[in-house]
């Protein structure tokens, strides 16, 4: 009998013969690896958390399952998602992970910085690759981020307080915001943002804070304007800073602002009002005048005053206190901060009690600044020259919150 050799070649797993094609059934791969179906199968979770106001720690638990004869390895890192790596968090395990024989539970930690900080939800996307003795049937494990910041968390509007109408006898309302919606209308507001820096860093009073949006919410027909303790931009605090320049502007008649105040060491809010001409002639003789302010040591005063002279090296100002009866005090309630503005003459009020006037004999012999175009700006400062800079006994956040600001002519 004749003996028949046969010429074959291994190719992919198929086996070529001078005969005919055969399917390879060999159990080990190219690699010598076993076939990934009796390799063991790394397991894991997505996790869904709330971002905290201080860093914290984030250990992802990862699973193998079956039982493996050599070390198995896996690479990771992280790709996608829209949370920032070294912002919002950072990985501190090193990358690949390698699960010795029979150890069947590794760990992955991530740094999840904290912040107060008004922010959309967030995604971390971790990937796994390069899987060595195990499988990864999902690749990637999603880590959502909940932002927990928001400026009505924890907040109380007062349901009473003193109130003033929608109308007086022989004047007509002009201009009025009361605060319903949603966000700011941007047609009358703008916010002023930073911190004064690099020409009049402090705002010109050695302030602490960073002005940002974030720090302003509309809720429930209320302005609220939130400062905090806050690490942003080498400030510690932040806050917000709202003007009607360029927007509003006004000359005399009634102006009502109902608010309930913050309080606390080193607190400055204010309700109060610029000439429109300051970038033509300069603070302070554009004029000033401060309808409302606060210092948050005295939490049952308040300042009327303004400002006038020539230039800052002549700056001069004038005011009075209010103070509230008993141990009432300007943030359990609202209260309606006012001035009546006429030509040469400016009466101000709290809750419709008259309690300093103001007239061309105020200033002396500065000129008289305010028989002119003037707007708004509302705002909570830290620290600075008048109040002094806040301590560990006040406390944050610290809100200012707007019912309504109507102006009559």
């Amino acid at each position: 009998m004749k003996t028949i050799s046969f010429k074959y070649f291994l190719l992919f797993g198929v086996l070529l013969t001078s005969s005919g094609i055969f399917i390879s059934s060999c159990s080990e791969d190219d690699d010598g690896q076993p076939d990934a179906q009796n390799l063991p199968k790394m397991t894991f979770q997505d996790y869904t958390l709330e971002e905290a106001d201080i860093d914290q720690t984030l250990t992802i638990d990862l699973t193998l399952e079956g039982t493996g004869t050599a070390n198995g390895v896996v690479s990771f890192l992280a790709a996608g998602g829209t949370a920032e790596s070294g912002i919002d968090y950072e990985i501190k395990t090193s990358s690949p992970l390698v699960f010795t024989e029979g150890e069947t539970a590794k760990s992955i930690t991530l740094l999840l910085k904290g912040d107060e900080v008004i922010e959309t939800k967030e995604t971390i996307e971790l990937s796994f690759f390069n899987p060595k003795n195990i499988t990864v049937p999902v690749q990637k494990l999603i880590i959502t981020l909940k932002d927990d910041d928001d400026n009505a968390a924890g907040l109380t509007i007062p349901s009473g307080g003193y109130t003033t109408p929608t109308e007086y006898p022989g004047m007509t309302l002009e201009w009025a915001d009361e605060f319903n919606g949603t966000t700011l209308n941007t047609n009358w507001w703008s916010f002023e943002t930073g911190d004064g820096c690099p020409n009049n860093c402090g705002w010109g009073n050695n302030e602490l804070q960073y002005y940002r949006e974030d720090n302003t919410t509309l809720v429930d027909g209320n302005l609220v304007i939130t400062a905090k303790k806050q690490s942003f931009a080498n400030r510690d605090y932040t806050s917000s800073r709202l003007v009607t320049k360029g927007k509003k502007v006004f000359k005399y008649g009634r102006i009502d602002i109902r608010a309930a105040l913050p309080k606390g060491k080193g607190i400055w809010p204010a309700l109060w009002m610029l000439g429109s001409n300051i970038d033509v002639v300069g603070w302070p003789a554009c004029g000033e005048i401060d309808i409302m302010e606060l210092t948050g040591d005295l939490p049952n005063r308040v300042l009327g005053t303004v400002h006038f002279g020539n230039n800052v090296a002549n700056h001069q100002y004038k005011g009075t206190s209010y103070y509230l009866p008993g141990n009432n005090n300007f943030q359990d309630e609202f209260h309606v901060f006012s001035i009546n503005w006429q030509a040469d003459k400016i009466e101000y009020l709290v809750d419709d009690v008259p309690f300093y006037t103001v007239t061309p004999a105020t200033t002396g012999s500065a000129i008289y600044p305010f028989n002119k175009n003037f707007f708004f700006i509302f705002n909570i400062a830290v620290g600075g020259n008048l109040p002094g800079n806040p301590d560990g006994s006040t406390p944050m956040p610290q809100r200012m919150i707007v019912d309504y600001v109507r102006v009559f002519k």
